[in-house]
């Protein structure tokens, strides 16, 4: 058998964003991805559906696989001829053990490749708003573990740490907080120097305490702060205030359901994560394409018949044309017909395909398209309606109220998913979650489905226009409606729903305050 290789990549601090594009080319060819417990699921996300994963991920104090059993799973793995990803948090070779994982692979002339990984204590202090280094505070930073073995105290030599003068960066370090404030304070550092720690760095739930090294143990406590967690210690902490850019993005901390397919989803769910929510992408549908459709097989072949083609959906659009390419056709087939789509995310779809529109509604809905066509066909033309298999019977009834003659060709259809459906029952029981966004009715009758025993009245929704916010009416959602059917008019009403929840919470925090005076 061939023999295997193995990439020892490091996955950065947590964001997705932060992995390096060496670090995700390995992912998508590996084999087997043997994987920590700070690899966040974002990242665990490009893992392709097939790929043997190993959790090998350890908690303070509790290492779910021994360093050494790794180290031999590695070496198994890479044995049997397989491409193996060995995925951790931060940088490899930065107190990660990397060196030690590849020691055995020296030793049984097992090719390998380190792809070092973005480093939480730089990236972690950097998403707080803290330079490491700044020119008018320090010159040098020092990155110190703050991990012991079991019963141990650390080694640390606080003296010369206090005499570098530098930024201290802590990591691991939780646990040993009061231990490593007190010894720097025995060591002669001023007590009231500035001091932070952060948790879950880079992540929607990031955290940060701030103080001096006198009270940050104190500060910390109180705040409940956990793993995984950045102390940084230095003059440059005072700088957070100023340059807390994370924190300050318009939806930190907001936490959001999206519930379309994956396929058609990731728009909506990069821009929330980029105005700083915590993004939960349930795919609570999903879109079945009809490839055998000997219905579509007889229309194309008298295609030349019909005076429009009528797209009601970018996924309408996918599927068309994924069934021109299988049948060994492409867009000429529709050299001589015009084309109308619902919307400009169809539209759009369309032009990437080298075909414009002829016709857009200005409200983008089945009715204002169904009203367009009647005002722009002819009683003797005929339209192909291509969509999903149970769409909406509104066109059809407005295009038979009219005198039009059409037919309804199904090109997909649209299956209910309940995959993850607990979770997010859970979450929503706990009111973890602020809203749920929903772009079509059977979204909305989807995510009801999966979890039937969930209590809707925790549930407000973001809908993407009316025939949707009355699928939402219909089950008893509160729901806000965008002013378009876009995404960035959904982001739009997200932003306004968020602000004025925001306002009535600080209106009632200051009334509880008033009425304790």
């Amino acid at each position: 058998m061939a023999k295997g290789f193995v990439a020892l990549v490091g996955a950065g601090p947590g964001e997705v964003g932060l992995l390096t594009l060496r670090g995700k080319e390995y992912i998508e060819k590996a084999d087997v991805v043997v994987y920590d417990r700070l690899v966040s699921p974002e990242i665990l996300d490009l893992i392709p559906k097939g790929t043997k994963k190993i959790d090998v991920g350890k908690h303070s104090g509790n290492h779910k696989v021994p360093q050494e059993e790794i180290n031999n799973i590695l070496l198994k793995e890479a044995k049997e001829g397989n491409m193996v990803v060995r995925l951790k948090g931060g940088d490899p070779f930065l107190f990660g053990r990397g060196g030690e994982e590849l020691e055995l692979l020296f030793e049984n002339n097992i090719p390998f490749e380190v792809v070092p990984g973005i480093t939480s204590a730089i990236s972690v202090p950097s998403y707080a708003g803290i330079p490491v280094t700044h020119r008018d505070f320090c010159s040098s930073v020092h990155i110190i573990t703050g991990h012991q073995k079991k019963n141990e105290e650390l080694k640390i030599n606080y003296k010369a740490l206090c005499e570098a003068g530098g930024t201290l960066v802590f990591l691991m370090g939780v646990a040993s907080l009061k231990e490593i404030m007190d010894g720097l304070i025995k060591a002669g550092m001023d007590k009231d120097t500035p001091a932070a720690i952060i948790e879950n760095g880079t992540c929607p739930n990031q955290r940060m305490v701030a103080g001096t090294i006198e009270n940050l143990y104190e500060r910390a406590t109180v705040e409940e702060i956990k793993s995984p967690s950045v102390i940084v210690v230095g003059e440059v902490c005072k700088l957070a205030d100023k340059y807390n850019w994370f924190n300050k993005r318009p939806l930190f901390g907001k936490k959001i359901i999206v519930t379309r397919p994956k396929e058609s989803g990731n728009e909506l769910s990069t821009k929330l994560k980029e105005l700083g929510c915590k993004v939960y992408d349930y795919p609570c549908i999903e879109i079945q394409e009809m490839t055998d459709n000997q219905i579509l097989k007889n229309e194309i072949n008298c295609i030349s018949s019909y005076s429009w083609m009528v797209f009601t959906s970018k996924n309408g659009v996918d599927a068309f044309f994924k069934y021109l390419l299988k049948e060994n056709m492409d867009f000429r087939v529709l050299k001589d017909i015009k084309i109308a789509a619902v919307g400009l995310k169809t539209a759009q779809s369309l032009k990437e395909r080298g075909i414009t529109a002829d016709f857009v509604p200005d409200v983008f809905d089945g009715e204002n398209l169904a009203k367009g066509l009647l005002e722009r066909t002819k009683k003797w033309e005929k339209v192909l309606l291509v969509r999903a298999l149970r769409g909406t019977e509104e066109i059809p009834n407005i295009l038979s109220e009219g005198g039009i003659v059409f037919k309804d060709i199904p090109i997909y259809n649209t299956l209910f998913k309940n995959e993850n459906a607990q979770h997010m029952q859970e979450l929503i029981e706990q009111n973890e979650i602020d809203l749920v966004t929903f772009t079509s009715g059977s979204t909305v009758e989807a995510f009801v489905k999966s979890m039937p025993k969930v209590d809707l009245s925790r549930v407000t929704g973001i809908c993407i226009g009316e025939k949707t916010a009355l699928k939402a009416k219909e089950y008893g959602i509160r729901h806000f409606v965008s002013d378009e059917a876009t995404v960035a008019s959904m982001i739009s009403k997200i932003l306004e729903v968020c602000n004025e929840k925001s306002r009535n919470m600080w209106k009632r925090d200051k009334a509880k305050k008033a009425e304790g005076k």
